[in-house]
Parts: C-alpha cells; sequence; structure tokens
C-alpha cells in the first residue's frame, strides 16, 4: 500500500517541472508573438513564387521589394523584440547577402516551437541551449552534404547566382545578369589568395532609362556625372591622362560672409583682371603636367568650376567632369590607378592617371561617362545598370547585390548545397534519428528544433500555391528513402532531383541562417523582463 502511495505524493508536488513566475512568463510570450508577427509579415515573398512588398517609406517614397532586409528595414518595428528579427535579418544580409527571408522565417518558426516547450514547463534556458547545439550540429550535417566547388567551376557558380535570381522580379533576365555578378566578382578576387571578395570594388551606377536588358558590365569606370559642355570643351579623349582634383578652379573667397567695397572702377578692373590670371596660371598648371582629363570633386563653399575657368581649360583641350562626390573619390583613385590631389601646386604628372579612351555615352536617353583600357588600374569593376522606372531599376540592384553576395559567398566557403527545400527536410530528418540518442529534456528540444526547421519547404510549397502537407509528407518520404536532392519543384508544382532543376545555393547562406536565428532564439528566450525607462517626463 505504502508503495502505491508514494507515486500520488510525488504527483501532488510537481517540482520537477519548472514553475515560471508569472511576470516572466508573460514578457516572454509578449516578445514571441511580436517576433513571430513580423516572420508572418514577410513569410508570403520567400521563394521563386513569393510575393513582393510595396512599402511607403515616411517621405512618401515607395519601395516595391522581394528582399527581406529592405523590407523590414522600412517597416516601422515598434516592439524591441521584433526590432530584433529586424537585425537578424540585417546580420544575414552582411555575413551572406542572401537569404535573408528565409533565416527571418526559420527563426519565428523556432519561436513557435519554443512556446510550446514553455507551455510544457521546460526550462527557457534549456531550451534556448539546445537549439543552439542542435543549430551546430545542423552546421555538420549541411556541411556533409555539401559539394566542394572550383572558383574555376563558371557553370556552378553561374547557376547559384540564377538561383538567387529566380526569386525576385527580375528572374525572366537571371540569364543576363547572373553571368554579369559571376563576371564581376571574378574579375576583383585574387584567386589564389583571398577567400573574400570586396563588394566595394563593384560599383553599381543606376541609370533609369532602357530595360533591364540593356544592363552591361564594363571592364573600366562608368562615371555618373556628365562631362561639362558649356564651354565648348572635347567630349571623346583618347590616350587619356586623368588628374582627380579635390580644390577648386574659381576665384578665392573669404571664409567668412565678407563684403568688399571697390570705389572706383580702375580697381575693379584690377581685381577681375587679378582673377583671370589666377584661373589662368591654375589651368596652365594643370596644363604643364599633361593632364587632358580632369574629375573635379563637388565643393560646398564655393563653386568647383567657374565658367571662367571651363573656357580656359575648354582653350587648352581639357575634358571637364565635375561634382564627383566625395564618397566616389577612393573608388575612382583605385580605378584609375590616379591620386587625388588636394593642392594645385602639387599636381605633378606621376599623379595621372592613364587610360586608352574615356568618352560620353548616350544609350536610351541616359548619357554615362566610361573609361576603358586603364593602365596601372586596381582590380575594380563597374556595372551599369538599367531600368525603365526608378522602381524596378532600384529592385533590380537589389537583385543583382543578391546575386553578387551569392558568388562572394562561394568564395568564402567554397561548397555548394542544393535548393528548395532539400537540405532542410535532410537536416530535419539527421536531428530526429540523432535525437534518439539523446537523453531527456534535450531529446525533446532536438525534436523540436527538426520540426521547426520544416517551416522553410512548408513555405515555398504554400507560396506556390501547392498543397504544403501532402508535398511535405512527400517530400519527408523522398528524403527517408535516401533520396538526398529531392525538393519542391516550384514551377511544375511536384517534388524533384532539384540538382536537375540547377536549383543550387551556397552553404553559408543556409549555416549562417541557422547560426543566426538560433542565437536570436537565444537572446529572446532568456529576457525575462521588460524595463521602460520614463527619463526626461517622456
Amino acid at each position: 500500500m505504502a508503495q502505491v502511495a508514494t507515486p500520488a505524493k510525488a504527483a501532488s508536488k510537481p517540482k520537477t517541472n519548472f514553475q515560471d513566475k508569472e511576470k516572466p512568463t508573460e514578457v516572454r510570450l509578449s516578445n514571441i508573438i511580436a517576433a513571430k508577427a513580423v516572420g508572418d509579415a514577410i513569410r508570403t515573398s520567400l521563394g521563386p513564387r513569393g510575393m513582393d512588398k510595396m512599402i511607403q517609406t515616411s517621405s512618401g517614397e515607395v519601395v516595391i521589394t522581394n528582399d527581406g532586409a529592405t523590407i523590414l528595414k522600412h517597416m516601422a518595428v515598434l516592439h524591441p523584440a521584433a526590432k530584433m528579427l529586424v537585425d537578424l535579418s540585417a546580420a544575414q544580409d552582411v555575413e551572406a547577402g542572401d537569404g535573408t527571408t528565409s533565416v527571418v522565417v526559420l527563426c519565428s518558426s523556432l519561436l513557435s516551437a519554443a512556446e510550446k516547450m514553455l507551455g510544457k514547463g521546460i526550462h527557457p534556458t534549456t531550451i534556448a541551449e539546445s537549439f543552439q547545439r542542435a543549430a551546430q550540429k545542423s552546421v555538420e550535417f549541411l556541411t556533409e552534404m555539401a559539394t566542394p566547388v572550383d572558383l574555376a567551376d563558371r557553370e556552378s557558380l553561374l547557376r547559384a547566382a540564377s538561383t538567387s535570381l529566380n526569386s525576385k522580379i527580375v528572374s525572366q533576365y537571371s540569364s543576363l545578369l547572373a553571368p554579369i555578378a559571376v563576371d564581376a566578382v571574378l574579375r576583383v578576387v585574387d584567386p589564389t589568395v583571398t577567400n573574400n571578395v570586396n563588394l566595394n570594388d563593384v560599383r553599381v551606377v543606376k541609370k533609369v532609362g532602357g530595360t533591364i536588358d540593356d544592363t552591361e558590365l564594363v571592364d573600366g569606370l562608368v562615371l555618373n556625372q556628365n562631362v561639362v559642355k558649356s564651354a565648348g570643351g572635347p567630349t571623346r579623349v583618347e590616350k587619356a591622362k586623368i588628374g582627380l582634383i579635390q580644390f577648386q578652379l574659381s576665384a578665392p573667397k573669404p571664409d567668412m560672409e565678407n563684403q568688399i567695397i571697390v570705389n572706383d572702377y580702375r580697381q575693379m578692373d584690377k581685381i577681375l583682371k587679378e582673377e583671370r590670371q589666377y584661373l589662368l596660371n591654375m589651368c596652365k598648371k594643370i596644363k604643364k603636367s599633361g593632364c587632358n582629363v580632369l574629375l573635379i570633386q563637388k565643393s560646398i563653399l564655393r563653386d568647383a568650376v567657374n565658367e571662367l575657368s571651363l573656357h580656359f581649360l575648354a582653350k587648352l583641350k581639357i575634358m571637364v567632369v565635375k561634382d564627383v562626390e566625395r564618397d566616389e573619390i577612393e573608388f575612382i583613385a583605385k580605378s584609375l590607378g590616379c591620386k587625388p590631389v588636394a593642392d594645385v601646386e602639387s599636381f605633378t604628372e606621376d599623379k595621372l592617371g592613364y587610360a586608352d579612351l574615356i568618352e560620353e555615352t548616350d544609350s536610351a536617353g541616359a548619357r554615362v561617362v566610361k573609361v576603358t583600357g586603364m593602365k596601372n588600374a586596381g582590380k575594380t569593376v563597374s556595372v551599369l545598370c538599367r531600368g525603365a522606372n526608378s522602381l524596378v531599376l532600384e529592385e533590380s540592384h537589389r537583385s543583382l547585390h543578391d546575386a553578387l553576395c551569392v558568388v562572394r559567398c562561394l568564395v568564402k566557403k567554397k561548397y555548394l548545397i542544393a535548393g528548395g527545400g532539400a537540405p532542410e527536410i535532410e537536416v530535419s530528418q539527421k536531428l530526429m534519428d540523432y535525437a534518439k540518442t539523446l537523453q531527456g529534456m534535450e531529446q525533446y528540444c532536438f525534436q523540436a528544433f527538426a520540426e521547426a526547421l520544416e517551416v522553410i519547404p512548408t513555405t515555398l510549397a504554400e507560396n506556390a500555391g501547392l498543397n504544403p502537407i501532402s508535398i511535405v509528407t512527400e517530400l519527408r518520404n523522398k528524403h527517408a528513402r535516401g533520396d538526398k536532392t529531392a525538393g519542391i519543384n516550384v514551377k511544375k508544382g511536384t517534388i524533384s532531383n532539384i540538382l536537375e532543376e540547377n536549383v543550387i545555393q551556397p552553404l553559408l547562406v543556409s549555416t549562417s541562417a541557422l547560426e543566426l536565428s538560433a542565437e536570436t532564439v537565444k537572446m529572446i528566450l532568456k529576457i525575462d523582463d521588460l524595463v521602460r525607462n520614463r527619463e526626461n517626463g517622456h
């Protein structure tokens, strides 16, 4: 009898369960709900059949985009936990550049799983740490599945870039944009040493006009500014010697708003004569160095060039491009192999850059200056991006950036994995098997993590208008039979070998998504109170 009574006594005070206090539970739930709301908002734009979002900014500007990081950046998110998901998407954008939507969807799915387990009374720290371990294990499984890729294998790089472009508006132009992205990265990377690419060396110049078909890769430099023609200077120079100046070709001004009062005409003439002489001397010094193309930095305090100096430069047959932005200076100097000059006295021949041809071209109603055939140029490349209107142009630029990032990922981590929900299902099944070797709460958490991974194929199927339950079940079935590359073929609405469809992605995109979302879930679960600071009477 006594033996039977003991379990009943133990059941009356359940100490084994983690009984949380009221407030922390509420705070945690509110955080999870807020973060899940962000995930739900962005979920519909995942995958090739994903929808786009139209965002109106506070200034009235309209942005149409499919890119997770851009959508979240423009969303006015107030809840601090939801802001963590915005930061998560930005972190994925920096780390991998692509998969910014998937990472948020994955994180909100993990939070749903965590919420169920909190309801069962498992301690939040146990959940958070198990999730991180599960993420590490998933990364190991993904790495085992991955196939190594060689940067010389252009075909694989093109397939990965096209897969990234397929979920964007510009998907029908992927045959044009993917080679541009691959070639741009391969030109600026040094395949022998580096394991990273500085995308600042790829400059994208956006011009409204024409269509996306007119987007081109220029092996050289493209300047957004136009050549100054008002004084009749040249617009095309062969064998160009290019000077990049940061001083002004205009009469000096007093620093403060001072006034100089001239009381007779002779002095007036003298001042004008001095000005002419001053400018003429400057222009002659420039010509003396052999320079025949001048790029002039934008100036705030006074005119960078005035009519008179333009007239002199035109007479000396020097081509002038003005209003070069300050942040472009470094790129231009690197591309042309010239040095920026801050003072006319130090303007010498060794600071010039050399190019075979610099000309202003007019295509589809937009003028750009192209510099080609640089002699001692740095490893930089320019892409001239075109679009019928600014909305398409912006989205085309973002898509191109994603494709560039995909190629950069392959330079960082030279491995490819299948796309179309195949890796997620495969990892999910391997985690389920691995969970059976664990004990206690951890086993439970690993299983929940494995189930949560299925959100990616489920969402892909939903967005493509397929039945998610039957598709994901069939997908699981195929993977259980050992068909590792079975994925959702969104175009045909069936399950097929995804490698034959050329749907592949870099390993880094998936691994960083898993690691970052597990970290964010850990951060959100560890918060048990929200304290607002009521300073300054706000």
